[in-house]
């Protein structure tokens, strides 16, 4: 995605910078490596995307900063974009089955075992909760233009999806 990419507002740059910041304390290698693992651990002709207050910097709901409860207490949001990373989840794992699903969390462990690994992994690398949800391409494409929604897109492309 090309830096000066704009979703809700920012720029591919602007949200990756303040990711880097906020996540990885200023180690864009570190970031390159979160980005690779996902990337390594995903279907093909998926995409993923960070979204929420990584992003923005600030929960929606109350507008407190990042990390407001201290270091790490603040979760990333990542949703995966693609029809084959919902065969992962569970049927009680889903908002709208087959389209998009609850994120995989503390609070729903056990809708999507097979995920599990890679978010414990990504946990361990960021110190921080990682909560992951599976979409199709035109549900991301609806919140990013219908609700203007901001994400950075990590891994892959938006819509080179079945």
């Amino acid at each position: 995605m090309p830096d000066t990419a704009v979703h809700g507002g920012l720029t591919e740059r602007e949200m990756r910078d303040r990711v880097i910041d906020l996540v990885f304390a200023g180690d864009a290698a570190r970031y390159d490596e979160f980005c690779g693992v996902i990337g390594a651990n995903l279907p093909a002709n998926t995409a993923a995307v960070l979204r929420g207050s990584a992003i923005t910097g600030h929960r929606w709901h109350d507008d407190a900063p990042f990390d407001a409860e201290g270091p790490g207490t603040s979760d990333l949001d990542l949703t995966i974009v693609g029809g084959e990373i919902l065969e992962h989840f569970t049927l009680t794992g889903y908002f709208v089955p087959g389209i998009h699903t609850r994120p995989l969390s503390d609070d729903d462990p056990d809708i999507a075992p097979g995920l599990v690994p890679l978010r414990d992994q990504l946990m361990r690398m960021v110190g921080r909760p990682v909560n992951m949800q599976g979409t199709r391409d035109w549900v991301q494409y609806m919140r990013d233009y219908v609700f203007g929604q901001p994400y950075l897109t990590l891994v892959g492309r938006i819509g080179d999806h079945p």
